[in-house]
């Protein structure tokens, strides 16, 4: 008497283990991209046009704070997912604290990138700020 062997149960096993498999690390990869993506800290250079000096920020997103005349605050920043060539965006609003009628008015208020910062350029007639990175 030759005995066989319930073949297609023990494929049917490994192709349901196989899909398992894949939906899990592909949710897990996922998740790890998205965090390593966006970032918690966002960095800005402003150069101050009367004494010729560039500062570095180091922002906390969500966090305001107030360089000399104006009210900086980054809300969110982002890394791009291309290695050859990155780019860096952050949502930033700032204030003229020396404009005391236009409290509610932002000087600027909206997205920056770093490889082209002429598409939402900043004007300011003292200050020119620049994203830097995103961390």
């Amino acid at each position: 008497m030759v005995l066989k062997r319930n073949i297609l149960a023990g494929k049917d096993k490994i192709n349901l283990l196989l899909i398992i498999f894949i939906v899990f690390f592909s949710c897990v990869n996922n998740s790890f991209s998205k965090d390593k993506l966006e970032g918690s800290y966002t960095d800005l250079k402003i150069l101050d046009k009367i004494s010729s000096k560039n500062i570095l920020l180091k922002l906390k997103n969500g966090d305001l704070l107030k360089f000399k005349d104006l009210s900086i605050k980054s809300l969110k920043c982002k890394n791009s997912e291309f290695d050859d060539n990155p780019e860096i965006t952050a949502y930033i609003q700032v204030k003229d604290l020396t404009n005391d009628n236009n409290d509610e008015v932002f000087v600027f208020n909206g997205w920056m990138f770093s490889s082209s910062p002429s598409i939402a350029p900043f004007d300011h007639p003292v200050y020119d700020v620049w994203l830097v990175n995103c961390y």
